[in-house]
C-alpha cells in the first residue's frame, strides 16, 4: 500500500512540476519544451522503476503466500492421516 502512495505522489509531483514550469518559464517556448521533455523523461524513468519495484514486491508476496498455503495443506493432510491411523 505504501508503494501505491509513493507512485501517486510521484505522479502528482510530475504534473505539478510541469504546470509550474510552464507558468514560470522565462525562456522561449522551444527551450521550455526541451527542458520539460528532459524532466519528463527523468520522471518517467523514476515512475517505471517504482512500478517495477511494486510489481516485484507483489510477485514475491504472492509466491510466499503460495508456498505457505502449500505447506499448510501438506501439514493438514499429514495430520488427517495421523488421526485416521490412530
Amino acid at each position: 500500500m505504501k508503494s501505491v502512495k509513493v507512485l501517486l505522489g510521484v505522479t502528482a509531483g510530475v504534473a505539478i512540476g510541469a504546470a509550474l514550469g510552464i507558468l514560470f518559464a522565462p525562456e522561449k517556448g522551444s527551450a521550455t519544451r526541451k527542458k520539460l521533455l528532459k524532466k519528463g523523461g527523468k520522471y518517467k524513468e523514476a515512475l517505471e522503476d517504482k512500478y517495477n519495484e511494486l510489481i516485484e514486491g507483489l510477485v514475491k508476496k504472492f509466491e510466499t503466500v503460495k508456498e505457505d498455503t502449500s505447506n499448510l495443506i501438506e501439514n493438514g493432510k499429514s495430520k488427517v492421516k495421523d488421526m485416521i491411523k490412530n
